[in-house]
């Protein structure tokens, strides 16, 4: 591996200079914002900011940028122009290898990796802090919402008490178009597919996973130490059918994945998973591939903060917004609440809420006693429903119900519903 001198304040050009490590759908939307909205770049940040190089494995003929490609990273921290990288390509290695030589050099960084942000965060803005330089990250998880933003400077006089936020674009497209169209799962995934929103491979979004990694930073954010994304309980969205829709819609409700997490007495807890949502949730009307993060504080109360949560240009936005606060912050490294600790997240089990259970068959003379022990539940049976009926259990431990179900003949499934 090369070594890199630490960058010479004293050498700038008239402008900042940046470097983009990874062309691709993000990468390309940073230097398309950077160049189509100069102007409003320059305002914001008091100079000109330009890419200087695109590190990429490929090249790009015909495009405007293509004499700015280099391949070897080595280019890019050899120069004491640049000032800023910014990181696009996604993954974690060789994304975190070049964001620590990056940092260690004394160049700022901005990036939009949530995989690399939710498994080193806290290490690499530690890092950033030891060289007097900038980690930021604002697009990891709200893609264009200015969601850690919010969290940094907005909400700082509030306990944020609880987070439940619609965080994958493309599990909310399918699941809008399972609960408007009545199409099955596999329809939409293709559709999803067919219009760019879901990978040939979906299971990071579709399994959870990317909801999963935007959860842990956001509560790693709120509470100061690392929330290790491998230990919040994930489900996704592939067991649902038009069947749980009809039992939502009973409910006056609809199905959206949610990434939660939750600060209580008993410590902290988060998941991700489908829950019914009331239609008197601000959650209930975002729809197709938006996203919306909604915080709950005690002063503040409920606030939801929307907007497109991906796309090449949303997620370059907030990613430029970033490089903006590096050159409004030079020579001075943004204090970072977020610290290395490992926050050792509270017991799923004990989580207490309601559940919808479905249960094959008619109701038997179990019923009064089997309501009761969910809780005190209530039978819903959707119109036209054959064959099985739902239980709406009162408060309880997940750990209790899963004892419950347990023992129940022609058990189906059990969901959250959110209250």
């Amino acid at each position: 591996m090369h070594s890199s001198e630490p960058r010479d304040e004293g050498v700038r050009g008239k402008d900042m200079k940046a470097a983009i490590l990874g062309y691709g759908t993000v990468g390309s939307g940073v230097a398309s914002v950077l160049e189509n909205n100069s102007d409003v770049v320059a305002k914001s940040a008091g100079e000109q900011i330009s890419v200087k190089y695109i590190l990429d494995l490929r090249e790009f003929p015909g495009d405007p940028n293509e004499d700015k490609v280099v391949h070897d990273i080595q280019v890019i921290l050899d120069d004491p122009e640049v000032e800023t990288v910014v990181e696009t390509m996604g993954g974690v290695e060789p994304a975190f290898t070049f964001v620590s030589r990056a940092l260690t050099s004394g160049r700022n960084v901005a990036t939009s990796n949530k995989e690399l942000v939710a498994k080193h965060g806290a290490e690499l803005m530690e890092l950033a802090a030891a060289h007097k330089v900038n980690f930021f990250f604002e697009a990891s998880v709200g893609g264009g919402i200015p969601v850690l933003r919010a969290v940094e400077e907005s909400l700082t006089a509030d306990h944020i008490q609880k987070i439940s936020g619609i965080l994958n674009g493309t599990t909310n497209y399918m699941l809008t178009k399972m609960k408007n169209e009545g199409a099955s799962y596999d329809q939409v995934l293709r559709q999803a597919q067919e219009n760019g929103y879901a990978e040939r491979d979906p299971a990071a979004d579709v399994e959870g996973y990317d909801a999963c990694r935007k959860i842990a930073i956001l509560t790693s954010m709120v509470c100061g130490k690392q929330v290790d994304f491998e230990d919040i309980p994930t489900e996704g969205i592939t067991k649902l059918t038009g069947v749980d829709f009809a039992y939502a819609k009973a409910m006056k409700g609809d199905i959206k994945l949610l990434g939660s997490s939750f600060m209580t007495e008993d410590g902290v807890f988060a998941r991700v998973a489908p829950e019914i949502i009331s239609d008197q949730s601000p959650l209930y009307s975002v729809n197709d591939v938006y996203n919306a993060v909604m915080f709950t504080g005690d002063m503040l109360g409920d606030v939801m903060l929307y907007g497109k949560g991906a796309g090449s240009l949303p997620t370059a936005s907030a990613v430029v917004s970033d490089v903006i606060q590096t050159a409004r912050n030079r020579g001075k490294t943004v204090p970072a609440a977020w610290k290395k600790d490992r926050l050792a997240l509270a017991d799923s089990r004990d989580f207490c809420c309601r559940f919808l259970v479905r249960i094959k068959g008619e109701p038997g003379s179990d019923l009064q006693e089997l309501k009761k022990a969910l809780g005190g539940a209530k039978l819903l049976r959707p119109e036209g429903m054959d064959g099985e009926y739902g239980l709406v259990t009162g408060p309880m431990k997940a750990g209790e119900l899963e004892e419950v179900c347990s023992g129940i003949e022609g058990f189906i499934s059990r969901m959250y519903i959110k209250d």
